[in-house]
């Protein structure tokens, strides 16, 4: 950072904020939602199939994943949302932690807002487990971002 960025941080503690590339995220968040709202509908499929054939010893184990999806999920959401990001817009976003953080509401802003929408989704819902899902999806994969200022 230049001093006359450091000296506009200090005077302006949302000066990072608006310096973040919101409309590039939102991109890479809406591409990441469609990818995993197309996958969620063929899983969806499979695991209707697997339900129907499934017999009763394997009903704990079935209750024990429909628990942990969600999570999985979200994991997959924010790892895809951060692999479009590196792949498509390196050369005009520099990924730092500050980016990381952005990129997690942007994916939750999309996934709420596609709630409104007449899709049918089983596990890219609104819920805090997807969330924190994709909180750890974009915070795992990104783990080589975070030392970056």
């Amino acid at each position: 950072m230049g001093v006359t960025s450091i000296a506009a941080a200090m005077r302006n503690p949302f000066w990072r904020l608006k310096s973040l590339p919101w409309v590039i995220l939102l991109q890479v968040a809406l591409a990441a939602v469609a990818i995993a709202t197309a996958a969620d509908l063929l899983l969806t499929q499979g695991l209707s199939l697997l339900l129907s054939n499934a017999g009763s010893g394997l009903l704990p184990l079935l209750q024990l994943l429909f628990m942990v999806l969600p999570v999985i999920a979200g994991f997959v959401v924010g790892a895809l949302a951060l692999t479009l990001l590196e792949r498509w817009f390196t050369s005009r976003v520099y990924i730092d932690t500050g980016v990381l953080w952005a990129l997690v509401p942007c994916v939750t802003l999309v996934i709420f807002v596609k709630g409104f929408l007449p899709i049918p989704a089983a596990l890219v819902t609104m819920s805090y487990p997807l969330v924190v899902g994709v909180l750890l999806g974009v915070f795992v994969v990104g783990k080589r971002h975070w030392r970056r200022w």
